[in-house]
């Protein structure tokens, strides 16, 4: 497969980096399908909160109203706010439809604001903040400069609400070139896996959470 035939986001490049096996018989066969947890349902709820308080002051629900103090100041921001914001980009790196045939990466940024020259990407986390990985902001950061030219700078941060912790990031269009190499190391073994079709297990400890029971490291 050619590398421009490849399609990725940022979670699945994770997973395969993760385990190419997994990611083999998840993302490519459809063998198995990773079970929603109850962890991953109360994100997704939470981030629908968050996402309505931020973009038309939809009212949070009782449980969720300790996160507005994190929250206000993202609402009162000036700019045009872009919440859930699906981007796109084809192979040369152009802007594209979320959903068109020649897409090459793509992905949905919590919220996108632009102001002027200057944009900010917030992710939300609801999980734990020991282990922060701004890749993702660093990503949609990269597709934001291509779908708005006139960004020149924009400031990026994580937000663990549960923490009431922001993780924060800066990214330059100038560095644009540098802040790509970051993902051709496992782009390139993603091309080498598909062109050989070679996906070896890697056993971690989440071989207790994998789907894929077929695997000699499964521990069901």
């Amino acid at each position: 497969m050619k590398a421009s035939e490849i399609k990725w986001s940022y979670s699945g490049l994770k997973d395969f980096a993760n385990c190419p096996k997994q990611y083999h018989e998840v993302k490519v066969l459809k063998n198995f399908k990773k079970e929603a947890t109850k962890q991953m349902l109360y994100g997704t709820e939470v981030h629908s909160a968050l996402e309505n308080y931020v973009k038309d002051g939809t009212p949070l629900a009782k449980n969720y109203e300790r996160f507005k103090s994190q929250l206000d100041p993202l609402r009162e921001m000036e700019g045009v706010k872009y919440p859930e914001h699906e981007m796109a980009l084809t192979y040369d790196k152009k802007p594209c439809a979320f959903d068109a045939p020649d897409y090459w990466v793509r992905g949905i940024a919590d919220l996108l604001v632009v102001r002027d020259d200057v944009g900010c990407i917030v992710d939300y986390k609801t999980g734990s903040n020991r282990y922060p990985d701004p890749k993702q902001l660093q990503l949609m950061a990269l597709m934001a400069f291509a779908h708005f030219p006139q960004l020149q700078q924009i400031n990026a941060g994580l937000l663990f609400v549960a923490h009431n912790h922001f993780v924060t990031s800066e990214y330059s269009r100038d560095n644009m070139d540098s802040l790509w190499e970051d993902f051709y190391w496992n782009l390139e073994r993603l091309r080498l896996s598909h062109e050989n079709n070679s996906w070896q297990a890697n056993p971690t400890p989440l071989c207790g959470w994998c789907p894929v029971k077929t695997c000699q490291f499964h521990k069901g």
